[in-house]
């Protein structure tokens, strides 16, 4: 439940209210405007958080406006704050257009910046080496060297989103980009013009950095390192969709090294090389020395397509020591040849640097003996990739966040299970935090219908696919297409797929047959469209309106507990004489469902039926947690509710 402690001043609580309240500043600026009581009251605990330096939780419900109840009083505090969101569209939308909004109305200039990660932005030096020494193959690749080009002298940032018209899977993009992998820093001949210079500047002036988690805990795991901090000093951070911390932390905290990272470390010393002029037969042989010796370590990894764990690691190394010696003995060698001309070449220092990172993961990941970590391998294509993961971020968190920074703010529309924030804050390693649940404006009783087919087998049972399929095709009619069907694997959502589509007179998508923003395009655009989707689809997507009118999930969103990092977990847990499955894997599933049904319902207008085939929610024990962490829909387990619903 909400808990609430009088803000320190009265001050604080005036300047919420002078804004948020009923006749406040809000609601002579805003041509929508609504007073909401749960935005008013967020943004007075955002204000008393900031002011007395306490850590806050909060459950905003969608349509809250949480965005300006965190943005207002963080504006106003005069401290820096970070704020970090789920996704870098997300980012966007705070910065060109919630940010610019009260700009118009705030009596001061706000100093605001963005930050994404340096693959974002373009590299000035390399695009100059590229145009010297072209390294392009096929018309496309000319065409999309020449849009960056052209785009180059007038862009002041240098981030990519600005070139709409360049494909997502541009190879040339990664060629160009401002990664810190080739990067000389201040040595650089376009230091002084660099956008990464530039977006450092900006944020060392701004008063509210917007970043996204990504970089927030890729800049927090090297916070300490040589090469100092990616985001400047603050005084606070907010999280939005704060529920996906804990895996982005995990992957910033892990160890990880692939085929591709060897691949790419013995293709960006060839391209420095022949730039550099001191290519010879000596480097080449070094060279593809290293690609053999990688490649013959990699292929002995155990394990079939996807992600496994890696048990045996002392088994492996006593059967694979001389592999595993050629590799570290190719990566020395390797580093012997850079030295000798990196007296010569400031561009050779990146590289040595790699090759000591790529040097030092390996040996932790095959010889490392620490069980805070868990060890799996997965094999992707002809990718092959050998990572630790820790098992428990909470620790590492508590120590380098939640302990260092004065104020931290997690915010999100799924936080809380059943009301409560105790699997968050156990997972995350919160020791002390207010906590605020703010309910949705809208009206779910009357917006949404939750419906659970009560006579579908088993998910897990071979005879479902057919019968859901036969369930969807049913609801699909009633609903007029309009619709996405979110799956938990992709198996099923291909055979679910395969089956609907020739059955329904609607146009279907299929997501991995276009990129994603292409296809949410496509089905905004598309009447009565269905869109088969997974897990990229359950979070940060939003059609407001008619065009998205139902909502079916194909089961309840556990976590495979075969994968190795999860797998883990749950170990350790039961470990500690816990029980995973009520203190894990349902919190867990119970915000997943939270975001998929999160997709349906965007404003006060919108109407549509949320659809579980997954009726285990009805039969298990467990099934009352789910029911009790979701909003107030109405509820029917009658196909024929749901057609009376749509002939409203």
């Amino acid at each position: 439940m909400p808990s609430h402690t009088p803000p320190a001043a009265v001050e604080t609580i005036s300047r919420a209210r002078q804004f948020f309240g009923r006749n406040g500043l809000l609601s002579r600026w805003h041509p929508d405007y609504e007073f909401r009581q749960g935005q008013l009251e967020m943004a007075e605990e955002v204000e008393a958080a900031l002011a007395q330096k306490r850590h806050l939780l909060v459950e905003a419900g969608t349509g809250t406006g949480k965005t300006l109840a965190y943005l207002v009083p963080a504006l106003a505090s005069g401290k820096r704050v970070v704020v970090s969101t789920g996704t870098k569209t997300l980012q966007e939308q705070l910065y060109y257009k919630d940010i610019p909004f009260l700009e118009r109305h705030f009596d001061r200039p706000l100093r605001v910046a963005y930050m994404k990660g340096r693959n974002n932005y373009l590299c000035r030096q390399k695009l100059y080496d590229a145009e010297n020494k072209p390294l392009l193959t096929g018309l496309s690749e000319i065409e999309d060297f020449n849009l960056i080009k052209l785009w180059e002298p007038a862009t002041k940032t240098g981030d990519r989103a600005e070139v709409k018209k360049l494909p997502e899977n541009s190879g040339v993009w990664g060629r160009l980009d401002a990664r810190r992998d080739l990067c000389t820093g201040q040595k650089c001949q376009q230091f002084e013009r660099c956008f990464i210079t530039g977006m450092h500047q900006r944020a060392r002036e701004a008063d509210i950095v917007i970043v996204n988690h990504h970089l927030f805990f890729a800049d927090l795991a090297i916070r300490d390192a040589e090469f100092g901090p990616i985001i400047p000093d603050y005084a606070a951070v907010v999280f939005d969709e704060a529920h996906e911390i804990e895996e982005v932390a995990g992957q910033h905290f892990a160890v990880q090294v692939s085929t591709w990272r060897f691949e790419e470390l013995a293709r960006d010393v060839e391209a420095v090389s022949r730039l550099g002029q001191f290519d010879s037969k000596e480097l080449r042989r070094v060279l593809d020395n290293l690609r053999d010796r990688a490649r013959s370590f990699f292929e002995r990894l155990p394990g079939q397509e996807g992600r496994s764990a890696f048990r045996d690691r002392e088994g492996y190394l006593q059967r694979n020591l001389r592999e595993f010696r050629d590799l570290t003995g190719s990566l020395e060698l390797l580093t012997t040849n850079l030295k000798l001309i990196q007296k010569k070449n400031d561009e050779v220092n990146p590289l040595v640097r790699r090759v000591a990172e790529l040097h030092e993961a390996l040996e932790f990941l095959v010889l490392g003996e620490d069980r805070a970590y868990v060890y799996w391998i997965e094999k992707r294509g002809r990718g092959v990739f050998l990572q630790a993961t820790p098992i428990d971020v909470s620790g590492k968190l508590a120590a380098a966040l939640f302990e260092q920074v004065p104020t931290v703010i997690l915010t999100s529309a799924t936080l809380a299970v059943q009301g409560r924030f105790e699997f968050i804050r156990k997972r995350l390693g919160i020791a002390s935090a207010r906590e605020l649940v703010v309910p949705s404006h809208f009206d779910f009783g009357t917006q949404a219908l939750l419906y659970v087919p009560p006579s579908l087998p088993d998910p897990r049972h071979p005879a479902f696919v057919q019968k859901a399929a036969a369930e969807v095709t049913a609801i699909l009619k009633h609903s007029r297409g309009r619709a996405f069907v979110l799956f938990t694997s992709y198996q099923q959502m291909r055979q679910v797929h395969d089956l609907v589509s020739f059955a329904v007179e609607y146009p279907t998508l299929l997501q991995g047959t276009a990129p994603k923003n292409a296809l949410l395009e496509e089905f905004r655009a598309t009447p009565h469209c269905v869109l088969f989707a997974t897990a990229s689809f359950w979070q940060g997507v939003d059609v407001p309106g008619e065009q998205l009118s139902c909502v079916i999930i194909d089961k309840l969103p556990f976590a495979v507990p075969s994968d190795p990092v999860v797998e883990a977990r749950i170990q350790s847990i039961r470990s500690a004489d816990g029980n995973p499955f009520y203190e894990y894997q349902i919190p867990e599933a119970v915000i997943a469902l939270k975001q998929g049904f999160g997709r349906l319902i965007r404003s006060r207008k919108d109407r549509g039926v949320l659809v579980l085939l997954d009726n285990r929610i009805l039969r298990q024990r467990y099934g009352r947690v789910f029911f009790e962490s979701l909003p107030n829909y109405a509820y029917t387990a009658e196909l024929g509710e749901v057609e009376r619903f749509f002939d409203v």
